[in-house]
């Protein structure tokens, strides 16, 4: 679970202890964690009396009914119309609260709203969707009182000590990149290993590693020379090649760079280049423009090096979930990547982590990480509780980490894997490794779903609804249910396929087995990693 620092109002580690202000965060953190019950109960001020309950005008899970990241943003927004300040800056987020941009969505929006967080730019999987939205709030958000850090809960504060958070990444060692999908597969994924044993960073089964890649350099080369520039300008104090491949996102197209062009054109592309900015899509393409794209749409533009990468936003970390267990892997961690490719026109573009990691990231290259602790995903305390895992394609990274974990500790309970991809032939990632759990007795279950084996398409969500039965006994034992995958379709489909499941082997109502599914939710029985 996330360690995270304590109240202000009740340091555990004085400040004249002989350690950084960072460390005595930390450990004040650590400690509070440990002997959570000695300290003040929530609620209370270290001198017993009351402490100053969280403001009401906060964004909260518990009150947000647009937690969903399946929902549209117009519809999100719709839903916090007329709520304070924070909650609508939660709905304008991705709802996946998938701890990329160091909070989850709801500390994110209370971190803008009281002014303790002042980037507007880190929830990568809302994109430009969500930052337009976001910098239309920011005119309240500057007129609101000065709430200062202080009125943030001390549990939405990162941490910042080294490799615990996007904004102190260490550098470690890649291990290797080994392909998992055979020959003929129209995906191409990787399993990547680092080396975390120089670095000194632990995590637990659950839990993400951000990484920050690099972009392409065939593709740095080509916006360099549609610039008219050199490699070597000087921009930042190093070179326009290296500011680009390292510190700068090159898609999509920021609204700046629109800006930026519009001030260095006239006439109907002034007007063009305003639209954008705008958000607005006046050739039916602007989904498609990356930075080297709107270099080509505006040809001929060739805005100075230095104004240019100044209209850029941050090349942003990617968070991935981790698919392997210290207990079973000591001084190691894991990945389980597909390497993102699509076209658009005649040019093939690339996904800037994934192919930095799969195929451009030499073995022992140095890449800089950081663990993210999972926000409410983990496996049971109980080690005797049943746990049931739906994580098609890539999504069973995680689930390689608790079968593991779960085998590393002999738990008693039994474990359940529903696993789908395309072709059995291709794309069983870990098949071996799942053989053997099998084998052991450590997977209890495993249930395989192949969309493209024969003439009807059979997804795990099928599989579920198949073995209803058996699955409802599993979640009337007390049984954990997790989810990993895509939050746009996967993941709905799976749960409107559990309340199928509750509903009829259950013996409840549409709406009692939608309340059922709730409850696992708060009781933390019902987990998703979602992206």
């Amino acid at each position: 679970m996330s360690v995270q620092p304590p109240s202000s109002t009740f340091a555990l580690i004085p400040d004249t202890a002989p350690f950084s202000a960072e460390q005595r965060q930390w450990l004040s953190g650590f400690f509070a964690a440990a002997l959570g019950p000695l300290t003040p109960a929530a609620g209370m001020a270290a001198d017993g009396g009351a402490a100053a309950a969280p403001s009401a005008d906060l964004a909260s899970n518990d009150d947000a009914p647009w937690h969903d990241p399946a929902m549209p943003l117009a519809d999100r927004m719709a839903l916090a119309d007329g709520k304070p300040l924070a909650p609508r800056l939660m709905a304008a987020m991705a709802q996946q609260d998938c701890g990329q941009c160091g909070y989850n969505c709801a500390d994110y929006a209370n971190a803008l709203a009281v002014k303790s967080e002042e980037r507007l730019n880190l929830c990568v999987p809302g994109g430009k969707e969500t930052l337009r939205m976001l910098k239309a709030l920011a005119g309240e958000v500057a007129a609101s009182g000065d709430a200062g850090a202080a009125s943030v809960p001390a549990a939405a504060i990162p941490a910042t000590l080294p490799g615990r958070s996007r904004e102190a990444p260490v550098a470690v060692p890649l291990l290797f990149a080994r392909r998992l999908t055979g020959e003929g597969s129209q995906k191409q994924t990787y399993h990547i290993e680092f080396d975390l044993g120089a670095a000194g960073l632990d995590y637990v089964a659950g839990d993400a590693l951000g990484v920050y890649p690099t972009n392409d350099l065939g593709l740095v080369d080509q916006i360099i020379a549609m610039l008219g520039a050199s490699h070597v300008t000087p921009v930042r104090g190093r070179t326009l090649r290296a500011v680009l491949a390292e510190e700068v996102s090159l898609a999509p197209a920021p609204d700046s760079l629109f800006e930026l062009i519009s001030f260095l054109t006239g006439g109907d592309q002034r007007q063009k280049a305003r639209a954008l900015a705008r958000g607005e899509d006046p050739d039916g393409d602007a989904e498609g423009l990356d930075v080297l794209a709107v270099l080509t749409k505006f040809a001929g533009i060739r805005p100075h090096p230095e104004a240019f990468v100044e209209a850029l936003e941050p090349l942003q970390p990617r968070l991935y979930s981790i698919s392997s267990s210290p207990k079973a892997e000591p001084g190691r961690v894991s990945l389980t990547v597909d390497a993102v490719r699509y076209v658009i026109g005649k040019r093939r573009r690339l996904g800037v982590a994934s192919t930095f990691l799969g195929e451009r990231a030499e073995p022992g290259a140095a890449v800089r990480v950081y663990v993210q602790r999972a926000h409410g995903f983990a496996l049971p305390a109980d080690p005797a509780v049943p746990v049931v895992m739906v994580g098609p394609g890539t999504g069973i990274a995680p689930f390689r980490a608790f079968l593991q974990d779960r085998a590393a500790d002999k738990a008693p309970g039994p474990n359940w894997l529903f696993y789908g991809h395309q072709r059995q032939a291709t794309d069983f990632f870990y098949a071996d490794e799942l053989a053997a759990l099998k084998a052991s007795g450590v997977l209890t279950r495993l249930s395989l779903a192949w969309s493209r084996d024969g003439s009807d398409k059979v997804y795990v969500q099928d599989r579920m609804r198949e073995t209803g039965a058996e699955l409802w006994r599993w979640l009337d034992q007390g049984g954990h249910f997790y989810i990993c995958g895509d939050a746009k379709r996967m993941a709905k489909d799976v749960e409107a396929a559990l309340v199928d499941v509750i509903a009829t082997h259950g013996g409840r109502s549409p709406e009692a087995a939608v309340a059922y599914v709730q409850d696992m939710k708060k009781a933390g029985r019902f987990q998703a990693d979602v992206y």
